[in-house]
């Protein structure tokens, strides 16, 4: 993290997007950070990464987000990339189950090469596909609250939710940040009422809305 003192103070966070090969990581991406979608997307070759940046509580926040390929012979190339991470995306394709089975080798992977404190979001892309869904919603959702995660389905094709999944991520790991750095009784009360559209106060400490789940960490 960059951060500079009072007016100017600007932070920047490291985020890895990871899951198996042809999940549409890299749509996810180009998605967000350029508005952009290749329905004929070639496998990643190695690493690519976009800076895209958000003014949050009047502050500049960057996101530097690495697209990391899911190719098995890459990964002796990107464990590298999983350091320094402040957030992750894991992604599986919902009409492919076999990539929703490799989310606990990609969980145990990022457990391993990169700080425990990561801000992670589970996402069953490709929500475009319902005809053909091999992952229901609830087997997605139960995943998440399993492993303290926040949980969307997005579509990179149509653009459903994969702004809201990148931004509440960023928003989280700033808000995490923060917390470390401003921990006074004022700051908390205005991160909490900040968090009511992502954190339910309730009891089962998640926000369920049309396949969305914002699980408690």
């Amino acid at each position: 993290m960059d951060s500079s003192d009072d007016e100017g103070e600007e932070y920047l966070f490291k985020i890895v997007i990871i899951g198996d090969s042809a999940v549409g990581k890299s749509n996810l991406l180009t998605r967000y950070s350029r508005n952009e979608f290749n329905l004929h997307s070639k496998a990643t070759i190695g690493v690519e990464f976009q800076t895209q940046t958000l003014e949050i509580d009047g502050k500049e926040v960057k996101a530097q987000i690495w697209d990391t390929a899911g190719q098995e012979r890459f990964r002796a190339v990107t464990s590298a990339y999983y350091r320094g991470a402040f957030g992750a995306l894991l992604v599986y394709d919902i009409s492919r189950r076999t990539t929703f089975d490799s989310i606990p080798r990609w969980l145990d992977e990022l457990k391993t090469h990169s700080d425990t404190t990561v801000t992670r979001m589970l996402v069953g892309n490709k929500c475009d596909l319902e005809n053909i869904r091999a992952v229901s919603i609830e087997e997605g959702k139960s995943l998440a609250e399993s492993e303290g995660m926040f949980f969307m389905e997005t579509s990179a094709l149509d653009s459903t939710n994969v702004n809201q999944a990148f931004e509440i991520v960023i928003r989280e790991i700033y808000n995490s940040v923060s917390r470390k750095v401003l921990n006074s009784d004022s700051y908390k009360a205005e991160l909490s009422v900040n968090r009511v559209s992502l954190v339910n106060d309730g009891t089962d400490g998640s926000k369920k809305n049309k396949g969305y789940s914002c699980c408690s960490r």
